[in-house]
């Protein structure tokens, strides 16, 4: 449940209002607090992303850890949010996750949500092959459009359900679920967004990217409104993870196949999608330094998928909110959120986890951490459109290159974690081409894997 949040108030508590177990804070305690039963917590949201702008609202998280035995695991959690973008986001979700709910080691993930945003990224397919010129954006270069001409508008709903039980012990897992998607598209409200502005800050009103690939039919006229779609994942995973937010060792790798069948009532746009993505953590200084990396691919190997669910980024436990890409705070940070959009993805993070502070602060173990990282992807199954049905003079403002190549970024994070779970991260990420973006900067909740 990766959310925009800055707790300022819990920052202060911790690193200013309270006494540490140990006089020298550089230190690691010999032993940590075990938690049991209840803990929760009711905070104000407040934080920020590059691509979302500032955010605020509320959010709760109980937590449940039984009698102890099995911490830092909980037992069960849920989580509630709602929360307003400045850049036209919002969040209204509830998540429920646990191992303990059903019999059996049978581990249970459902989450509702209706996410709306006024202004969603939207720059074309095919990563390198659409065309990016910031200064089409940019008030006040000879070649602005609109500040949001690489924007549109979408609804999304969301209903989950999934399920893990064990083949072999809880190391190696059948994973099944049912997800509905429902996603309602369409151009950007520039008369919303200009109501009550002077008419110097008033959006011009003009075709932006996404009208003009629905002019020129690269949307396709049944697609260009959104749909449901309702599809089934079945698969395996394995996971070796000593913790599951934050690993010290381990592996977790897992194989999906996303089907939403006819049958479900997908068609036209019934498709069958596989995801592999295989993720290790190796201790290189015991609980202190940690080297961790992920590589995926995802990709359509039947069916035709709507323009809508290409950005979709599939996980056997969805712990984002907001699950767009390539591209942003949970695959490649520093690039711009949904750059890089194909049929088929491959997409890779490297990283360095350092925890250079431990203690216990008011009965809560507390770490303090640092994260150097390297991101990347790229589109290795195009997104079939005709090209052809745009003018030959007009073609080299819409696409560049033919062919996509690696998309890369990287930056710094800092780590701020209580009692292993709750982890708040801000990372700072550089793109590395000037068609992907600048930089971007992005407060939230855990590690991205």
């Amino acid at each position: 449940m990766q959310k925009l949040l800055l707790f300022t108030g819990i920052l202060i508590l911790l690193l200013n209002g309270s006494t540490f177990s140990q006089a020298d804070s550089s230190a690691f305690p010999l032993k940590e607090v075990k938690k049991k039963g209840w803990t929760w917590a009711a905070l104000p949201v407040l934080g920020y992303d590059a691509d979302l702008g500032l955010q605020l609202g509320l959010c709760g998280q109980v937590f449940y850890y039984g009698d102890g035995s099995t911490y830092p695991e909980y037992r069960h959690t849920i989580y509630a949010e709602c929360s307003w973008g400045t850049k036209g986001s919002a969040v209204y979700q509830v998540f429920y996750d646990s191992k303990y709910l059903i019999p059996g080691g049978i581990r249970v993930t459902a989450d509702l949500d209706y996410l709306p945003e006024k202004a969603l990224d939207f720059y074309g397919f095919n990563g390198y092959e659409a065309n990016y010129q910031a200064s089409l954006t940019q008030q006040g270069s000879a070649d602005y459009i609109s500040r949001v001409f690489y924007k549109q508008e979408r609804k999304l709903y969301r209903i989950m359900a999934d399920f893990q039980g064990p083949i072999i012990g809880q190391k190696f897992r059948w994973l099944a679920g049912i997800n509905i998607l429902g996603i309602e598209t369409g151009t950007v409200d520039i008369d919303r967004i200009n109501k009550g502005k002077p008419d110097d800050k008033k959006l011009p009103d003009t075709a932006l990217l996404y009208d003009r690939y629905v002019g020129y039919q690269l949307i396709r006229p049944d697609e260009k409104d959104g749909g449901v779609t309702i599809y089934l994942k079945t698969g395996f995973v394995y996971d070796t993870r000593d913790n599951e937010a934050a690993p010290n060792k381990g592996i977790w790798s897992e194989i999906m196949l996303l089907s939403a069948p006819t049958f479900l009532g997908n068609n036209p746009y019934a498709f069958v999608k596989l995801a592999i993505t295989h993720r290790q953590y190796i201790s290189l200084v015991k609980k202190k330094l940690v080297a961790a990396y992920q590589i995926s691919y995802q990709s359509t190997i039947g069916g035709t998928t709507p323009y809508y669910i290409l950005p979709y980024i599939y996980s056997s436990f969805s712990c984002t909110t907001k699950p767009d890409g390539l591209g942003g705070a949970r695959t490649i940070r520093g690039v711009l959120r949904n750059r890089i959009t194909g049929d088929g993805i491959a997409f890779g993070n490297v990283e360095l986890r350092w925890k250079f502070f431990k203690a216990v602060v008011l009965k809560q173990n507390v770490y303090l951490g640092l994260t150097a990282f390297l991101d990347g992807g790229m589109v290795v199954k195009d997104h079939k459109i005709y090209t052809n049905v745009i003018p030959e003079d007009q073609k080299s403002f819409y696409f560049k290159e033919r062919a996509d190549r690696l998309h890369l970024a990287t930056g710094l994070g800092l780590r701020i974690a209580i009692n292993d779970n709750f982890i708040l991260s801000f990372d700072y990420g550089m793109a590395l081409n000037k068609q992907d973006g600048s930089s971007g900067l992005y407060i939230g909740i855990g590690n991205i894997f």
